[in-house]
């Protein structure tokens, strides 16, 4: 009996991890190393406080260059169409945020060709426009990106150490639920076949009875 409880808990985590992974939403911070001569990921993600409301966002960044005070807008992205806005990002920024809807949760952009004068600040704003029953809320969230350009990647140890221990995490979870299923498992197994036994020596003993009764009846 525990063992099938155990069985439909690890079922229930599976469904409910693999529907969080398809559909869920998590604000993760963007990379700010970038390789010189390389393609390089902006991340920008927000995410709606209720995934049941209704809303739709557009999406511009900007770039401050390092040493300078002020943002010019490089990029502008509303469903279904992004906008370069600035000449020398020309065929060098790509979308790759949220696909076919205009309920935009991830904000980022694919930048071609990395080069030192694309260090310094980037600002990733969303205006999202959320639909109430009653009325409509605009909501504007600023996310910065501070990138440092190099010529060679540079790992630091700590990124290292902590993605090593998430596969290692991953890994000894994994081996735990199969070692659960497989137990469990075979001990359901050893339980039928003792049920099984068991109706099979009881029908054996009805059949002995029933023909020790025929033996003893007597006929005049």
């Amino acid at each position: 009996m525990v063992c099938r409880k155990i069985l439909l808990v690890c079922s229930l985590l599976i469904i409910f991890y693999a529907s969080h992974c398809q559909g869920g939403c998590a604000e993760v911070d963007s990379m700010t190393e970038a390789v010189a001569g390389e393609s390089f990921m902006l991340g920008c993600i927000s995410c709606k406080r209720r995934e049941e409301v209704s809303a739709s966002a557009t999406v511009d960044w900007y770039f401050r260059p390092l040493g300078e005070q002020d943002f010019y807008q490089l990029f502008h992205y509303e469903f279904p169409t992004s906008t370069i806005l600035h000449k020398d990002y020309q065929d060098r920024l790509e979308w790759h945020g949220t696909e076919g809807t205009s309920d935009v949760q991830v904000g980022a952009i694919f930048m071609h060709n990395v080069t030192f004068n694309d260090t310094g600040t980037y600002r990733c704003t969303f205006v999202r426009t959320i639909y109430l029953s009653l009325h409509e809320e605009v909501v504007t969230i600023n996310k910065n990106v501070e990138l440092t350009v190099v010529a060679k990647a540079n790992r630091e140890l700590a990124a290292v150490i902590s993605e090593i221990m998430m596969y290692v995490l991953i890994a000894v979870l994994q081996l735990w639920m199969i070692g659960i299923l497989v137990f469990c498992y075979r001990k359901i197994s050893a339980e039928t076949e003792a049920r099984e036994a068991r109706q099979a020596l009881q029908t054996q003993d009805l059949h002995v009875d029933s023909k020790d009764n025929c033996d003893g009846v007597h006929l005049d």
